[in-house]
């Protein structure tokens, strides 16, 4: 599946955005990931986000 997601991104303006992985710590210690792909220009707002 992962595949078809980066053959779409090749085509047309698809180098134009990446895939963000945000790793954050919950309550009890435990990790969870949020993970978008977004506009080149806009990463470093994303990851400024809370």
């Amino acid at each position: 599946m992962a595949k078809k997601v980066v053959a779409s991104l090749q085509k047309g303006g698809g180098k134009q955005h990446t895939k963000v992985i945000k790793m954050t710590k919950g309550e009890k210690g435990s990790y969870t990931f949020k993970e978008e792909i977004v506009h080149n220009d806009k990463v470093q707002e994303w990851f400024k986000q809370k």
